[in-house]
C-alpha cells in the first residue's frame, strides 16, 4: 500500500494502533456541491472516479443509479488490481479528463504537494480543475440532494424527518461493520483481529434482529444507511468471509440480512453497479500479505438473488 507525501509516491504500510489494530486514514477533500457557491450542480461539469471493487465507491454508484444521474455525471473506473503504484487506469478504460495513468496523478493535479492516501470515490470538477470531495458519505448525500435538479428519478434517501436517525445509523454501522471487516482482515495482531471480529458479528446480529421486525434499517423506506450496509454485505461471502477471515457466519446464515440485501440488489439499476468480477480480482490479487500467490477463487456459483 502506498501514499503520496509532498506529491511524491511512497510505499508505506497501513497505520496501526498500539494494539496492532488497523487505522483508516481520514479523507481530506470535503468540498460541497451547492445551489450557491463555487461548486454549482451542473450537468457534465463533474466527473466521478470510482473503483468497482470498492464498497465506499459502490455507495456512490448506487445513489447515482437510484437518482438517474448517469447522463449528468459521467464515471471512470480504475483497474481492479491495485499494485505497488496504487490505483491505475487500464487501457480498456483510460482517464478521459486528465489522461492520467495513475489515480495519484489526479490528486496531484488538484494539489501538487498533496500528502495522503489515494482513494476512491473522488468527485472532480472539470471547470475549476480540482477535487471537490473524496468522502463517500458526503458524495452520496450530494448526489441525492444537491444534484436533485438534474435527477431523472424521484427519491430522497435522507428525508428531513429521518435525517437524525439516518445519521445515527450510518455512524452505528461504520466502525463495527463497514470498517470492521477491514479491521479484521488488516489486523496486525491476533488480539486486534479477534476484537474486530467480536464487534463485527455483534453488530451484524443486532441488525439481523432489527430487520426481523422491519423492512429497512431506519423503518419502512430505503435510506443512505441501507445503501452503506448493502455494499459491505454484497462482498461478505465471496471476499470478507474467506479473505478477511470473517468466518463466524456467512451472509446466507443470517436470513433477515440476506433478505434485506437481496431486496436492494433487485431494485432498478442496483445490480448493474455490482461487479463481482472486479471485487474478486481486486481483493485476492491486491493484498499479497494475505494471499501471496494471488489465486482468485472461481466461486461462488450461486446467484446473489439467492443470497
Amino acid at each position: 500500500m502506498g501514499l503520496l507525501i509532498d506529491g511524491q509516491w511512497h510505499q508505506e504500510d497501513y497505520r496501526r494502533d498500539a494494539q496492532g489494530g488497523f487505522v483508516r486514514d481520514d479523507t481530506l477533500f470535503h468540498g460541497q456541491v451547492r445551489s450557491e457557491g463555487p461548486f454549482l450542480p451542473e450537468a457534465g461539469r463533474y466527473h466521478l472516479y470510482v473503483g468497482l471493487a470498492c464498497p465506499w465507491a459502490h455507495r456512490t454508484l448506487i445513489m447515482r443509479a437510484l437518482r438517474g444521474l448517469e447522463e449528468a455525471i459521467p464515471v471512470t473506473a480504475v483497474d481492479p488490481w491495485m499494485g505497488p503504484d496504487g490505483w491505475f487506469f487500464s487501457e480498456n478504460e483510460p482517464d478521459p479528463v486528465l489522461g492520467a495513468r495513475f489515480l495519484r496523478e489526479v490528486y496531484t493535479a488538484a494539489v501538487p504537494r498533496y500528502t495522503g492516501r489515494v482513494t476512491v470515490p473522488l468527485l472532480w470538477d472539470r471547470r475549476t480543475g480540482t477535487i471537490v470531495n473524496n468522502e463517500s458519505r458526503q458524495i452520496m448525500r450530494m448526489l441525492d440532494h444537491d444534484f436533485a435538479p438534474l435527477a431523472t428519478r424521484e427519491g430522497d434517501y435522507c428525508p428531513p424527518g429521518l435525517r437524525d436517525r439516518v445519521e445515527e445509523t450510518l455512524d452505528a454501522i461504520y466502525q463495527p461493520i463497514n470498517n470492521g471487516v477491514y479491521r479484521a482482515g488488516f489486523a496486525f495482531t491476533q488480539e486486534a483481529h479477534e476484537a474486530a471480529i467480536g464487534e463485527l458479528f455483534a453488530a451484524l446480529e443486532h441488525w439481523e434482529g432489527v430487520l426481523a421486525g422491519q423492512r429497512f434499517l431506519c423503518g419502512d423506506r430505503l435510506t443512505e444507511a441501507d445503501i452503506a450496509l448493502f455494499t459491505t454485505l454484497f462482498r461478505f461471502d465471496p471476499v470478507y468471509h474467506v479473505h478477511f477471515k470473517c468466518n463466524r457466519k456467512r451472509l446466507v446464515d443470517m436470513p433477515y440480512l440476506c433478505r434485506f440485501a437481496r431486496e436492494i440488489y433487485g431494485m432498478p439499476g442496483v445490480a448493474e453497479t455490482c461487479r463481482l468480477d472486479h471485487i474478486k480480482q481486486h481483493y485476492y490479487r491486491s493484498h499479497p500479505f494475505l494471499n501471496p500467490r494471488g489465486l482468485v477463487p472461481v466461486g461462488p456459483d450461486r446467484d446473489f438473488r439467492d443470497c
